[in-house]
């Protein structure tokens, strides 16, 4: 990583002060430069070794606020190492982060959280056996004393879930093990928003789910970047991908091999990037990159 990063109480201070407003599209990142104009989130060479094993390879990949920005690859293409490493689960071994255009050092999850960096994983990470209320605030909980304040811990948590649409639920004092899969991802999502998220990463938030409850969770996705907020959607659903993404980044074997906006990349050409890394007349975008550098 960059030895020349501000600190993340710096970044996080000048995140407050950028607009929510919709970014422009980027091309495919520059590893020459900086992140492009408009991205909230930018990594420029960065890469992983696990051993002997180079999990990622020279990535950069910019997320402009506003926009969802899917993050596709097979198994093993290494999008959940890139995930951990934006979340601060694990640090990149080269390159750097930017965060609204500064250098930053990711180095735990407290220092994502800082930036507004909110991952919503596959398992939710939920307490069933708490309330909604509970889950939203669990960790940041309202009080002194040990005395917990639970008026406003209710009414913040009713009106971010109404903000959100997630006006579904029969209680907010309902436990969470009685919520169905769209409401649960609702719950997760809230605590994000609640917490100042400006980045949500979402993980497969469309598996194991129904028809039904997967239109709730996609318009909530929609909800989410209509509020300025950056979305990082991974799914291995091109259907749910294609029906809310604004632009798509495709991985393979640790190299990112497309990015670009949605309208740009049919489903056909996806499917092959994912699968051989390539696909008849599409350029991996790195290398268009390196020779406008030229």
């Amino acid at each position: 990583m960059t030895t020349d990063s501000t600190s993340v109480n710096e970044s996080r201070d000048s995140a407050r002060s950028a607009s929510a407003g919709r970014a422009p599209d980027l091309s495919a990142g520059d590893p020459g430069a900086g992140p492009a104009p408009g991205a909230l989130l930018a990594t420029r060479g960065v890469s992983k070794h696990f051993g002997p094993v180079l999990a990622l390879d020279d990535i950069n990949l910019d997320v402009p606020a506003g926009q969802v920005t899917a993050l596709l690859g097979d198994n093993g293409a290494g999008k959940s190492t890139l995930i951990k490493i934006v979340a601060g689960i694990h640090e990149a071994d080269g390159g750097t982060l930017y965060w609204d255009g500064a250098p930053v050092h990711i180095r735990t999850p407290h220092d994502a959280t800082e930036l507004g960096i909110a991952t919503v994983y596959q398992d939710l990470a939920l307490c069933d056996n708490l309330d909604i209320v509970a889950n939203m605030f669990l960790g940041e909980e309202l009080g002194r004393f040990g005395i917990l304040n639970e008026s406003p811990m209710e009414r913040k948590a009713r009106e971010t879930l109404a903000g959100l649409s997630v006006t579904t639920v029969r209680s907010i004092r309902q436990p969470v093990g009685s919520l169905s899969g769209g409401q649960r991802q609702g719950v997760a999502v809230a605590r994000a928003v609640m917490a100042d998220a400006r980045l949500v990463i979402m993980d497969e938030p469309t598996a194991a789910l129904g028809v039904t409850q997967t239109a709730v969770v996609l318009d909530l996705i929609r909800r989410l970047a209509a509020s300025g907020v950056a979305v990082i959607m991974i799914s291995h659903n091109l259907n749910d991908v294609f029906a809310v993404a604004d632009r798509i980044a495709i991985m393979y074997l640790g190299r990112l091999v497309a990015q670009g906006s949605a309208s740009e990349i049919d489903r056909q050409t996806a499917l092959e990037l994912m699968r051989i890394g390539t696909a008849p007349g599409f350029r991996d975008p790195a290398a268009t990159a390196g020779e406008a550098g030229r």
